[in-house]
């Protein structure tokens, strides 16, 4: 995602520390210091002639310097503007002092926000992982520093709870974070002490350590649902203990967690903010709606329960057409819309999801350019390969293969119970056959019909939407 593209708002959670990098100063001309923010509460102190004209690209060489990042891995990180409201990637060009004047009309623009709050809002500078940095790349890189970032902003969604993930997961997870932070030589009694002092939602996400506890707490305050926790990641640290020696190099856990991030598909999304309509449960319950987090990613789009921490809809791009509609009246809603492939009762019939959010069109625009830039890099590939799949690369290509048109997705999702399993069942959508009779208000376009896709031809199209009317 990049500036004026795109843009979506970090989890409520986030470090509000973070805020007011970017001086707001009108003596420009003069030396100003400028605070750069990374992940893991740190940040990089810069003072800069003439900030009101200063790109992207020159904050870049001098963060780069300051962090003793080769320029051979520059791509990976980029700058953000961020905010409790709203987060934005930056183009090289941008001059993020006169975006931060800009911000408030950004978030008129993108937010639901009241008055009250867009004026108080006010947004931070922080270097930190591209979206569009390939995850197969990540695997090559070798210097700590630049794994410890990645390492730390990383850590910073699985705790946070943008990143869902099953129980064996985030107790791998845990267990390196401990490793990483205390070594590998802690006996049960050393690892109980250091869990309890630094306590659990330091090593687990939020909404696991605090998923029960209280009626049922021991007299000495710990549930035994904390005492099962700590158990579990004791054991999943003496593996790692046992794996790694006695003392490994921080790299080679560095890679082995960012390795366990890379299994969850959402890895290195832009997220964004939306809603959807709840499955009617009754009169009484119609017209409800379920806040969503969107994530986008050079793969595809998945559709995450803010509230439950699980994936809702996974697709990749071959397997989703898109559009967005604008409000045709006040108080109508932008629209993103995801056609996919479904069943009913045995049936194919395509299915269409709402997103209801003021950012519906950033997502639009992000989609359509993620499929751009993934078609460009895979031409490019094909081409240098010259017929031959590496054996890196065999996996993807013989997925590719595999799917003939609607098929095709990671076999991770077919687990039952997953958190991030795409759970189609529980979404309120429109599902209509073929010939669209049984939707009259939404007509989509499309050169071919999803069923009729072959696999040698994969193409993208958007879903076109006509006098859409609020039902």
């Amino acid at each position: 995602m990049e500036g004026d593209e795109c843009s979506f708002p970090p989890d409520s959670s986030d470090d509000h520390s973070l805020r007011g990098s970017v001086a707001s100063s009108a003596t420009l001309s003069r030396a100003q210091d400028v605070l750069i923010y990374l992940f893991g509460d740190s940040a990089v102190h810069l003072t800069l002639e003439g900030l009101g004209t200063v790109t992207v690209q020159e904050l870049g060489r001098n963060v780069r310097e300051a962090l003793h990042i080769p320029e051979s891995v520059q791509d990976v990180f980029a700058f953000w503007l961020c905010s409790p409201l709203l987060e934005l990637q930056l183009k090289t060009r941008h001059q993020p002092y006169k975006l931060c004047r800009q911000w408030h009309d950004l978030l008129y623009r993108f937010t639901e926000a009241s008055e009250e709050d867009i004026s108080q809002d006010e947004p931070c500078l922080q270097y930190r992982r591209s979206v569009f940095y390939p995850k197969s790349k990540e695997l090559q890189i070798q210097e700590e520093g630049v794994l410890r970032l990645l390492y730390e902003e990383a850590r910073s969604n699985i705790l946070t709870g943008r990143y869902p993930c099953d129980p064996e997961h985030w107790t791998s997870l845990g267990a390196l974070s401990i490793a990483l932070d205390e070594g590998t030589s802690l006996d049960s009694k050393q690892f109980t002490t250091t869990i309890r002092e630094k306590k659990l939602s330091s090593y687990l996400p939020a909404h696991v350590t605090m998923g029960s506890g209280g009626l049922f707490s021991t007299l000495r305050g710990k549930s035994s649902r904390q005492v099962g926790l700590e158990q579990n990641l004791f054991k999943e640290y003496s593996k790692i203990c046992t794996s790694a020696g006695s003392s490994p190099e921080p790299t080679q856990l560095l890679h082995q967690y960012l390795n366990t991030c890379h299994t969850l598909p959402y890895y290195g999304c832009a997220f964004f903010f939306g809603e959807i309509d709840k499955p009617a449960q009754g009169i009484l319950q119609r017209g409800k709606r379920k806040a969503v987090n969107i994530g986008i990613c050079l793969e595809g789009v998945y559709v995450m329960d803010v509230k439950e921490k699980h994936v809702l809809l996974g697709l990749r791009f071959s397997e989703l057409s898109w559009d967005h509609s604008y409000p045709e009246e006040e108080g109508d809603s932008h629209i993103l819309w995801l056609e996919f492939d479904g069943d009913e009762d045995g049936t194919p019939v395509n299915k269409l999801l709402k997103i209801y959010s003021k950012q519906a069109e950033l997502m639009s625009g992000f989609i359509e350019f993620c499929v751009e830039l993934k078609s460009a890099s895979e031409g490019a590939a094909a081409a240098e390969m010259d017929g031959e799949v590496s054996l890196s690369q065999q996996p993807g290509g013989q997925e590719e293969r595999s799917k003939n048109g609607r098929g095709g997705r990671r076999g991770m999702l077919h687990r039952q119970g997953s958190v991030v399993c795409s759970r189609v069942q529980s979404l309120n959508t429109i599902s209509y056959v073929d010939d669209g009779k049984e939707i009259k208000r939404l007509k989509p376009k499309r050169a071919a019909s999803f069923f009729a896709r072959q696999a040698s031809a994969v193409s993208y199209s958007a879903v076109q939407t006509e006098s859409l009317e609020q039902g």
